[in-house]
């Protein structure tokens, strides 16, 4: 009995002792690593583009699905813009041509 007991110490001490030293060591190394890693992601990564005002319509579109009146308020809403932007482009050739 003795023996198992002592053994059951022994090992708790050496467990606890172990735990000491795992918990001193750094881990300093491994987060340069992870730094690096995102860095190389951050690089990566695609830029990313504009949907275009057709795009953004043909989504919304296909998100009504078959209900008419969110087709008719897309089609409202990206006919109005359009006409938009078509306005801004055609200001700035005005004011192009004035100088």
């Amino acid at each position: 009995m003795r023996k198992v007991t002592a053994l059951f110490v022994s090992t708790a001490f050496l467990l606890g002792t172990m735990g000491i030293a795992v918990a001193q060591t750094t881990t300093a190394p491994a987060t340069q690593e992870k730094k690096t890693d995102e860095k190389k992601a951050m690089e990566k990564k695609p830029a990313k583009k504009a949907m275009s005002l057709e795009d953004k319509k043909t989504a919304c579109l296909d998100k009504a699905g078959t209900d008419e009146k969110k087709k008719e308020n897309c089609e409202k809403q990206y006919t109005a813009a359009k006409a938009k932007m078509e306005k801004k482009a055609a200001e700035k050739k005005d004011t192009a041509e004035k100088k």
